[in-house]
């Protein structure tokens, strides 16, 4: 059944409250999604399943071993707002929606075992109660860390920490052992791998279903929540490429034929990135990160390549060189909370 609001313009969209949408994971692709979660767990010996609703975000509450999945994953038309106003979607395809999914459920096995008690845990993690940050500066080359979600996320707190070193270790046919070979985060890795063997077959003492925030309770309007969203994210800053990009990847008339900016960035991406690389001594994963940014901007602004492609491409290992250097002489990534 097409929804009513399916043909709305995004104004028009922005307008609705959250609970007028109406929305269900059930007959969804997320349906299926957190069905595989759910295997993966079972295949993994874990009785626990962590229950999901839809509400506005991402997240897996301290009192409730569940997930709440984001409404704009029901609907392409919603996922297409989500990318207009955010620029991307974070969980909209089943490899990253999978990898968020792991991630979350880790927070809710530690929430519904009390884990982050256990001594074990506080000594190979850390303590829980420490603040979280609004910004952290991550260490690119560290290897105390796992490398699951973006910007080394596990660097940014001790239950970050643990919940991306869980969904390293779910993650079906993961060759962990040998990929953190030699890496302290491998003793991390070994501690999941304990704590899971220790309950897999207990009942787990936290049980709540209740839903934080379901979708079906919200009354903001979406409009109300992108603004929030956006200027928690710091998307207003996401210009401070523009000046840069739109002097390399112009887009005067007559040019439309020509290759998207964006495009060529993830063709020539390699390249750009080893060259990078070698004039900032910088890993190639910090490189990447940034380089994201950068191409996601190119497609929001619809650029297009306005020179030819070798010059471009040094043009452009100049400009990300720049902005690399300016990543590492900020106060940091900033957490979303």
């Amino acid at each position: 059944m097409v929804p009513w609001w399916s043909d709305l313009s995004d104004e028009e969209l922005l307008d609705l409250r959250f609970r007028d949408l109406d929305l269900r994971i059930a007959g969804t692709w997320i349906e299926e999604m957190v069905a595989r979660l759910h295997r993966e767990l079972a295949q993994r010996g874990l009785r626990f399943r962590p229950h999901c609703w839809l509400s506005s975000e991402w997240f897996s509450p301290d009192s409730v071993p569940g997930i709440a999945i984001p409404f704009y994953l029901t609907h392409p038309r919603l996922m297409k707002l989500e990318r207009g106003q955010m620029l991307e979607v974070e969980g909209g395809t089943r490899r990253s929606c999978m990898r968020i999914l792991r991630h979350e459920a880790g927070h809710a096995l530690d929430t519904a075992y009390r884990l982050r008690r256990k001594r074990r845990w506080q000594k190979t993690f850390g303590l829980s109660s420490k603040p979280y940050p609004t910004s952290y500066r991550p260490l690119p080359y560290s290897r105390d860390y796992v490398l699951h979600l973006d910007w080394w996320y596990a660097q940014s707190h001790p239950l970050e920490d643990f919940a991306e070193t869980f969904a390293v270790w779910l993650k079906p046919r993961s060759r962990w052992r040998t990929e953190y070979a030699g890496w302290p985060a491998l003793r991390k890795l070994n501690c999941v791998e304990e704590l899971v063997g220790e309950i897999a077959d207990l009942p787990w003492p936290v049980r709540s279903r209740v839903q934080i925030d379901p979708l079906r309770k919200l009354k903001r309007t979406l409009r109300t929540h992108y603004r929030a969203k956006r200027r928690r994210y710091g998307v207003e800053l996401a210009d401070m490429y523009d000046r840069d990009l739109r002097r390399l990847f112009a887009d005067p008339p007559g040019r439309r034929g020509r290759d998207s900016a964006a495009a060529f960035l993830r063709r020539a991406r390699s390249e750009i990135r080893r060259l990078v690389a070698h004039w900032t001594g910088q890993h190639p994963y910090t490189i990447d990160q940034i380089l994201n940014e950068i191409v996601v901007r190119c497609r929001a602004l619809r650029l297009r390549l306005a020179r030819s492609e070798r010059q471009t491409r040094i043009e452009a290992a100049v400009m990300l060189t720049v902005q690399v250097m300016n990543y590492l002489q900020s106060d940091g990534h900033r957490v979303a909370l």
